[in-house]
């Protein structure tokens, strides 16, 4: 696992798409028994090389009941972006994640993951990935969780950004966000 996370981390398949020079930001384990498909880091990641460093990763740490440090434990949780690199400002928010990242990547990381219980998968672009032929919207799959799992956990993007749609669905912190907490908690703790 260690040799190909250092592939990883020197990849420069997309460089010239990319507004800065590629430094990719991943964090895997063999043990890590959950895995967390985002989109891609944003500017402060790339800045820090830390993964969900930013108000989308409190959000999203709150929302599964986690602190940092077990967060950023690789025999934990893995992080595994659909995009490793930064990949730039758009016209409302950063660019989507560039697309040879997770064809060329994932499956040989997940291959290193044996231990995984749950998959959480963050965003339309990891869930237009994981879950192909679904047909159904990313709220539509957000409000059933129970037609992915035990595998997967598709859930909205933990953005500032995402305020609005937040609001409009309440029931998502209402009722999916408690059943998520129960479920990474017994998973850590088994």
């Amino acid at each position: 696992m260690e040799e190909l996370i250092a592939q990883v981390q020197s990849c420069t398949l997309c460089e010239s798409f990319l507004p800065y020079y590629p430094k990719p930001i991943i964090q895997a384990h063999a043990d890590a028994r959950i895995l967390i498909i985002g989109q891609a880091p944003g500017k402060k990641a790339h800045d820090s090389g830390i993964p969900w460093n930013d108000a989308s990763g409190n959000r999203l740490r709150n929302w599964l009941g986690v602190d940092s440090s077990t967060f950023y434990d690789p025999s934990v949780m893995a992080i595994i972006p659909m995009g490793f690199c930064y990949p730039g400002k758009g016209t409302s928010g950063d660019l989507p994640p560039r697309p040879e990242c997770a064809p060329h990547w994932h499956s040989m990381l997940l291959n290193q993951l044996p231990k995984l219980q749950l998959t959480l998968l963050i965003g339309q672009y990891a869930q237009q990935y994981y879950l192909p032929g679904s047909y159904k919207t990313l709220t539509e799959q957000v409000r059933t969780p129970e037609l992915y799992l035990p595998k997967f956990w598709p859930l909205p993007h933990p953005s500032p950004r995402n305020q609005f749609w937040l609001r409009k669905n309440p029931w998502f912190e209402q009722a999916i966000v408690p059943e998520l907490k129960t479920t990474i908690h017994r998973i850590i703790h088994y």
